[in-house]
């Protein structure tokens, strides 16, 4: 380009920026792994010079080569660094013929056949005005809106005017031309090759960023009426209430209008605005880690976005990191308990489709629902859900529910043209807005019905120091492949609209526990776990400074020599750093002493921490088991370890969804084993293991970590004890739960147990469950419960790792009940 051309451009440049205001994702050289020694052109979907502009703007910001600068190419040189793939298209322009390939394209082909040793790296960039989706019957969003279709000047011209301060700029890795070209075709036959892996490259990128086209709210509830299964719905509610077919389909379309989102890119950037007002007043920052992954599969995969349930905020949070990184803004399974006065429409318009917390007893709604939930599958919305179904109140991953995973799978056999991906996340949070009502919640309070002034509770709360948030996203399950892993012939079945496979709740069921433990494993640990993990095992709730820190080292050293996963993270913060930091957050007390300050914790904070150790407990679960057993024992052989390791897990797994199967328990334990001999928490001595002089640090060591799992190996006996003082087939399953509730409440009182969730019934049932599927246990027709093997057998090993002391307690505990 000559310098009066620089010089013009560089004019319309500032011009238009002077306006214009971009967010911009890929645009690096490190990020496009871009190699230096080759040729860059990159490629834009439409002839536009607002566009071209706006992309020069980004590549000198960012340090790339000009898109308008000269750039040779082999043995020819072109005047410019970039090409379009469709010519530009008119407003008032008659019917568009079928074009003819970029001649810029065709060069480019041509030198590389010509040419063995050249490659060219072309870069696909997209810009987006707007990022709102087409709605059929809104003529005043597809003009100012960037949409499916494409642009004259006249609406570009509007569409900068109005859109122009919310521009999104996505660079994507570039291809090369070298590896796309087949030596065996014509360069013709190249060029059209190229013409269609671009087309639909720009086509996925459009769909991942601003969604695919969408039909109005109303055409789509109207469209789930016509549906077979709705229809069949609707007759049978016809029937079976002696009512009208017209009364039947007026309440089906009300069910249909309740449940369904309306997104409104208006809202969803007011939400941007006010967001990140929140983010910056209450929080540290958001931290989000292996985001990249699920960017590179978004454009050719149906996203089911499946993180863990801890606040509120996990609805505001996904949708904001997803609009920032580029991605489509997923529609959001929640609870009919949130469609309140006021909040309900915002979180419609955001995104959320609301869902009624049992569908028993109507299956007008339940076809409805599962309708509305193939049509936004098979339409390429990506969605979110918590496959827990409510909020975690313990900190820990609770129990996958089967429903919404049902209805995925259940869908997909329906229709599997497009692949659907899961992808667990792991929201982390170092202070939870919801800490007060979940203090009551955790002494044992009934949960409290939402309500607007809730929202008006919490933002009392926006003075205060949040700390930081973590947004990990894990290794993602491709359905298709699962599928085939349970089920390898389930391509060659045929699925009805209302066909449940036999073994689909089985696959389900497997389906739940694989996503909760790939969110598992991808926790962030941050400091205020580290500093609960280790405050909370002191006897006293109390510890020296010092010994503070060197405990929360050995933790970090643990976690980073025995891997639990690739997606883990960990707090890099310096040790002292890190105790302060949680100080300023308000989470333990100082007592100042002259031979060293004691940090404690009492009141809510000793309650209040259980909640934040819980959220990496399954992290330490094997070392502390281990521990557990030299904590009443001097020396212990390795084999009888690695038994009583692989008899205490099934149960411990069952509640805190550990990574390892069964079969590879015994090599994680040797692992773990190891570890705590180059740590010096464990001595060999031959074939056995010993704990170090109850005089050294290391010691003490131990003694802290063995508590992490104590009082979940003690609940556990607490059910076996129970068991054998009522007999067998003397008691039904839900009676067992409430007697141990009632005696792990009292024990709880009178030693002064700070963990809550010591006498929580869930945790009971699911360990009573673990009993009857390790085949322990069986239910007979009439609901009692039966040994199928000796109960002492099964618990031998838990005697291992509890002394003496607190076994009689819980005896007597039991005597009482």
């Amino acid at each position: 380009m000559n310098r009066l051309g620089t010089i013009f451009y560089a004019l319309l440049r500032k011009l238009l920026f002077v306006w214009v205001r971009t967010r911009t994702v890929g645009a690096s050289r490190s990020g496009l792994g871009l190699e230096s020694d080759l040729p860059v052109v990159y490629v834009l979907q439409n002839q536009s010079l607002s566009n071209l502009l706006v992309v020069q703007e980004e590549c000198l910001r960012s340090g790339l080569p000009d898109p308008l600068a000269a750039v040779s190419i082999g043995e020819q040189d072109e005047a410019r660094a970039n090409f379009h793939l469709l010519p530009r298209r008119d407003v008032f322009a008659g019917p568009r013929r079928a074009s003819k390939p970029s001649p810029y394209l065709v060069r480019l082909v041509e030198a590389i056949a010509h040419d063995p040793e050249l490659d060219v790296q072309v870069v696909p960039v997209s810009v987006f005005w707007g990022r709102s989706p087409d709605k059929e019957n809104s003529f005043l969003k597809i003009v100012l809106s960037d949409t499916w279709a494409m642009a004259g000047r006249l609406q570009k011209f509007l569409i900068i005017l109005i859109q122009g301060r919310l521009t999104f700029v996505q660079f994507n890795r570039p291809i090369s031309l070298r590896q796309a070209i087949s030596r065996e075709s014509s360069d013709t036959e190249n060029t059209r090759k190229l013409v269609r892996v671009l087309r639909l490259h720009f086509r996925n990128v459009r769909a991942s960023v601003i969604g695919p086209d969408l039909s109005h709210r109303r055409t789509l509830v109207n469209s789930l009426l016509d549906s077979i299964p709705v229809r069949k719905a609707i007759e049978l509610e016809a029937d079976s209430k002696k009512i009208d077919v017209r009364k039947a389909q007026k309440l089906a379309w009300k069910y249909a209008d309740e449940i369904a989102s309306d997104i409104s890119y208006t809202v969803i950037r007011m939400y941007d605005l006010v967001l990140t007002w929140l983010w910056n007043r209450i929080y540290n920052g958001v931290e989000i880690n292996n985001l990249e992954q699920v960017k590179d599969l978004a454009a050719d995969h149906e996203i089911i976005y499946t993180p863990c349930h801890r606040s509120h905020i996990d609805y505001l949070l996904m949708s904001y990191v997803l609009y920032h990184a580029g991605l489509q803004m997923p529609h959001i399974a929640a609870g009919i308990n949130l469609n309140m006065p006021v909040v309900g429409p915002i979180l419609r318009r955001g995104g959320a489709f609301f869902m009624r917390r049992t569908f028993k007893g109507n299956q007008l709604y339940t076809a409805v629902f599962n309708e509305y939930l193939h049509a936004v599958f098979t339409r390429g919305y990506s969605v979110e859900y918590f496959i827990e179904g409510g909020r975690s109140r313990t900190g820990r991953m609770l129990t996958p529910r089967p429903g919404m995973l049902s209805m995925t799978v259940r869908s997909y056999l329906r229709d599997s043209k497009k692949p659907i991906i899961f992808v667990p996340i792991y929201f982390g949070y170092e202070k939870i807005l919801e800490e007060r009502s979940y203090l009551g919640e955790l002494r044992g309070k009934k949960k409290k019905k939402e309500s607007p002034l809730d929202i008006i509770r919490t933002l009392r709360n926006l003075k205060s120091n949040f700390g930081k948030v973590y947004v990990n996203f894990g290794t993602p399950v491709y359905l298709s492949e699962y599928l085939a892993e349970h089920q390898p012939k389930w391509r060659e079945q045929s699925y009805g609209d209302e066909y449940k496979p036999y073994w689909l709740a089985s696959v389900v069921d497997d389906l739940g526990k694989r996503l909760a433990i790939r969110i598992n494993e991808s926790v962030a640990v941050n400091p205020i776990n580290l500093v609960a993990v280790a405050l909370l095992s002191t006897p006293k709730l109390s510890i020296d400074e010092r010994a503070l820190m060197e405990q929360i080292d050995l933790y970090r050293r643990m976690l980073r020599t025995h891997a639990y996963s690739s997606t883990l993270t960990i707090t890099d913060m310096d040790v002292r750093n890190l105790v302060s930091y949680v100080e300023e957050l308000g989470l333990f007390s100082r007592l100042n002493h002259s031979l060293g300050d004691i940090l404690y914790l009492e009141g809510n904070n000793a309650v209040l921490m259980t909640y934040y150790r819980n959220n990496v407990m399954h992290l330490f679960a094997i070392p502390s088991l281990i521990a557990c057993v030299f904590r009443h024992h001097d020396s212990v052989e390795e084999d009888r370890i690695i038994g009583v390791c692989q008899t205490i897990y099934p149960y411990l797994t069952a509640e805190l969804h550990l990574r390892w199967s069964e079969e590879e328990v015994a090599d994680t334990t040797r692992s773990w084993l190891k570890i705590l001999e180059q740590e010096g928490l464990l001595v060999r001595e031959g074939a056995e293991l010993q704990r170090p002089s109850d005089s050294t640090p290391a010691f003490y060591a131990l003694d802290l970590l063995a508590d992490i799992v104590r009082q979940t190996i003690e609940r556990f006996y607490l059910v076996i004890v129970v068991l054998q003082r009522a007999g067998n087939g003397a008691t039904t399953a839900e009676d067992l739960e409430g007697q141990c509730q009632l005696v792990a409440q009292r024990m709880s009182a009178l030693h002064g147990f700070n963990a809550p969730e010591f006498f929580d019934k869930l945790l009971f049932r699911g360990f009573i469950e673990t009993l009857i599927r390790m085949e322990v246990l069986s239910v007979h027709e009439d609901g009692k419960l039966n040994y199928l093997r000796p109960i002492d057998e099964t618990v031998a090993d838990a005697r291992l790792t509890l002394s003496n002391q607190i076994r009689q307690t819980i005896r007597q505990m039991t005597m009482l009940n």
